[in-house]
């Protein structure tokens, strides 16, 4: 897995690397606009996710989420707010992004809660 040292980076590395769809959270989908998709949490899968703090305030949270969908033949980012100002997606779409997969490589008080 990369590191990268803030959302620009990780972002543009991603795209260099197929990542190139915009998705965005659209409460019980992750949407492809362009293409006019919407995901379920079974049309995707998360390949690797980057979490950063905002450097002048750590409640300026996001992770950035690498995600293939086979059956759309796409591979896309998602980036989300994390903490306080997260997205209000449905419990599927949520539990796909919070997984313990996911999860378990945060650090304790980091970890989402479902």
């Amino acid at each position: 897995m990369n590191f990268y040292n803030n959302l620009v980076e990780a972002t543009n590395d991603l795209m260099k690397r197929g990542y190139t769809e915009n998705l965005s959270l659209g409460g019980d989908t992750v949407d492809d606009k362009d293409k006019n998709i919407q995901m379920i949490a079974d049309d995707f899968e998360i390949d690797e996710f980057h979490r950063f703090e905002g450097a002048s305030n750590p409640d300026d949270m996001s992770i950035v989420y690498a995600v293939t969908s086979r059956r759309y033949n796409l591979k896309g980012i998602i980036v989300n707010a994390y903490g306080a100002y997260a997205d209000d997606s449905s419990s599927a779409i949520e539990a796909k992004l919070h997984h313990h997969q996911v999860s378990q490589n945060l650090h304790g008080q980091d970890r989402p809660t479902v």
